[in-house]
């Protein structure tokens, strides 16, 4: 059992799912946003921040619409989900963000993921 809380962020994208789950799967895509660097083998995907690597697996997909990543060095039950959707009246496009974090550290967690998706809508120009 993960002993970190699932928390949920969701931001309004002004973008296609297609172009946007581009930037979510695809190891270029992932670079311009979220890592520094970005490689991926087997379906490993090494996340490079300050020269420092994290891997984390792919552990489901769905195109234009999902990817959920296992950090390999982390507790198993544990993830990061980025969930493209798409209001079905309006077309809005929203980013649903699923992570995991202690008690102390989901504050610190929520800004980090504000200030990458802040960075992600800049890039997309959206």
């Amino acid at each position: 059992m993960c002993d970190k809380k699932k928390f949920n962020i969701e931001y309004e994208i002004k973008s296609s799912p297609r172009i946007l789950y581009s930037f979510l799967n695809e190891p270029n895509g992932l670079a311009q946003w979220f890592a520094d660097d970005v490689s991926v083998r087997e379906q490993i995907y090494t996340f490079t921040w300050d020269d420092e690597p994290q891997k984390a697996k792919l552990i489901a997909i769905k195109e234009n619409k999902l990817v959920r990543f296992r950090w390999i060095d982390d507790e198993p039950t544990c993830y990061f989900e980025m969930e493209i959707i798409q209001d079905e009246l309006t077309n809005d496009v929203a980013l649903s963000i699923t992570d995991f974090a202690t008690d102390d550290t989901i504050g610190e967690r929520k800004l980090i993921w504000d200030n990458q998706i802040e960075y992600l809508i800049s890039v997309l120009g959206a």
